[in-house]
């Protein structure tokens, strides 16, 4: 069903998207740098619970994808857009809600999951949670468009509104940062204001006539509820799942507060650039659901497998080549942040461990799940997910980085263990094939 020039023209635009879309996170961090390891903490620290709202609405915009491609699968086009359509109507509805509550409870927000660091690391974060929380609609709307532009196979048009939103983020970084002095608030503010573009582009652009996938009308988006079933049937076991998993990641960022700014910088530098080095397994990851979704709609389930063992060794590969560069350029990477000697050494150990770490077991536990999820098995990633994190990312986090004292070093290792729980089950699922034959539409 898709030929190699096909694969290679949706995947290349989607790791320059993934790459453009880390840069956005990264680079708030690298400009903030220069303010203060106490500006940095704090953007750590809220970008915690802005990954875990983001993995929501992606996990949403994952499931209209799958549900808009199995109906292209089957070249039942009509139906693929009202799929879209009601997509972004859960999103938009969804997103509103939690900006709404974040923007009340903001301040019991950060003290209640935070409060172990110190004060000016919680200043700093008060202001940054501010104006990120103003921005999560606008990122619903561009996960939701840039996730049907993915299962019609067109992963230009996201590439193309991530590199607008990077320039006009680095741009008001430098302006808002260096300029007027604003520190994390400067950061934030970039961010939103380039989230606002990049929503209002996606719009834009599903709105062109010849897409399979059309937005008519913004203002016009029906209601129903049959549809909106399929998209929750595998949008929220995948939201639960990421929800809990970047919940894990909030507690055990709690965990890293409580040994110091140094070590919460140090986290903060490694997670920057190891995700960096993940960018072509998450693009690869994201073309499986759409490869998997359509092969799926057509009921061709041996081509579905064939291309997951095809995109999974093309991860594997890629995976490798990232992690190595980041390996043979890691002093000259680490020397980009105004940090001192001590989180500088940390941050090292830290992304030396990673890339061993990715290079072998990545694959398998990140980029395997999505071609499981985009056939309906999405219960079985959900419950394997959340089983993991919490046992083995969060309860050996406590064992390792606090019980043996193990530090910041402690929790990767924690993540690691999680990882390799991930691969066996996946992998030993994916064999079985079990996943195959579950019916959506």
């Amino acid at each position: 069903m898709f030929t190699r020039k096909q694969l290679v023209r949706l995947i290349v635009p989607l790791i320059v998207e993934q790459l453009l879309a880390a840069t956005i996170g990264m680079a708030d961090t690298l400009m903030v740098s220069g303010c203060g390891e106490a500006a940095v903490s704090g953007v750590s620290l809220v970008d915690s619970i802005n990954l875990l709202l983001i993995s929501i609405f992606a996990a949403l915009a994952t499931g209209g994808a799958i549900v808009s491609a199995q109906y292209l699968g089957r070249e039942d086009h009509p139906n693929a857009n009202v799929a879209a359509k009601q997509l972004l109507l859960v999103t938009t509805g969804l997103s509103m809600v939690i900006m709404a509550v974040c923007l009340i409870w903001r301040t019991s927000i950060i003290h209640g999951l935070f409060g172990a660091a110190e004060p000016l690391v919680l200043e700093n974060a008060l202001i940054y949670f501010l104006l990120s929380a103003l921005s999560y609609p606008f990122i619903a709307i561009y996960n939701a468009c840039a996730a049907l532009f993915r299962a019609m196979g067109n992963s230009k048009i996201s590439m193309f509104a991530s590199i607008l939103m990077n320039a006009v983020n680095i741009g008001g970084n430098a302006i808002f940062i260096f300029g007027f002095n604003m520190g994390a608030a400067g950061a934030a503010l970039a961010s939103l204001l380039s989230r606002i573009l990049g929503a209002v582009i996606m719009l834009v652009f599903l709105r062109n006539p010849h897409n399979f996938i059309r937005l008519d009308n913004i203002f016009k988006l029906g209601f129903h509820p049959a549809m909106i079933k399929n998209i929750l049937q595998i949008g929220v076991p995948t939201g639960l799942e990421n929800g809990m998993f970047n919940i894990g990641k909030i507690l055990v960022q709690g965990l890293i507060a409580s040994f110091g700014t140094v070590a919460i910088t140090a986290n903060a530098v490694a997670n920057g650039v190891a995700a960096l080095a993940q960018i072509p397994g998450s693009a690869i990851g994201l073309a499986m659901v759409t490869v998997v979704g359509q092969c799926v709609g057509a009921q061709e389930y041996g081509q579905a497998k064939k291309y997951v063992l095809k995109l999974g060794g093309a991860a594997y590969v890629l995976i490798t080549v990232t992690n190595l560069l980041v390996l043979l350029g890691l002093s000259p990477i680490i020397g980009w942040y105004s940090v001192s000697p001590q989180t500088a050494e940390i941050a090292k150990q830290l992304i030396v461990y990673h890339g061993v770490c990715s290079m072998l077991i990545w694959t398998p536990s990140f980029a395997l799940p999505n071609g499981l999820r985009a056939a309906n098995d999405v219960r079985f990633t959900m419950i394997t997910s959340v089983f993991s994190m919490w046992v083995f990312r969060i309860g050996f986090s406590y064992i390792i980085a606090q019980w043996m004292g193990w530090g910041v070093l402690g929790v990767w290792v924690a993540m690691s263990i999680d990882w390799l729980f991930r691969a066996i089950v996946f992998v030993t699922r994916f064999l079985s094939g079990k996943w195959q034959n579950k019916r959506l539409i």
